[in-house]
C-alpha cells in the first residue's frame, strides 16, 4: 500500500502536462490586425544611403568644428 499514491490522485507527470495543456489553451490570441511581411530590402541601396549620410555628417561634424575654432 505504501507504494501507491493517495485515491483520486493523478500521478505528477499527468498532472504537469495537464497544467500546460490548460496554459495552452488559455494563450491570448494576438490582438490586432496581421501584417503581411516586410517588403525584400536592396542593401545596396541601404548602403550608398548609409555612406552617403555618414559623409554628410562628418561634413557638418567639420563645418561645425571650423565654426568653433573661428
Amino acid at each position: 500500500m505504501a507504494s501507491r499514491g493517495r485515491r483520486g490522485e493523478a500521478p505528477a507527470r499527468e498532472d504537469e502536462l495537464r497544467r500546460e495543456e490548460r496554459a495552452e489553451q488559455q494563450a491570448p490570441a494576438p490582438q490586432g490586425p496581421v501584417l503581411p511581411p516586410p517588403p525584400p530590402v536592396d542593401y545596396g541601396v541601404f548602403m550608398q544611403g548609409l555612406v552617403q549620410a555618414m559623409q554628410t555628417q562628418a561634413h557638418t561634424q567639420a563645418a561645425l568644428q571650423a565654426q568653433l575654432e573661428a
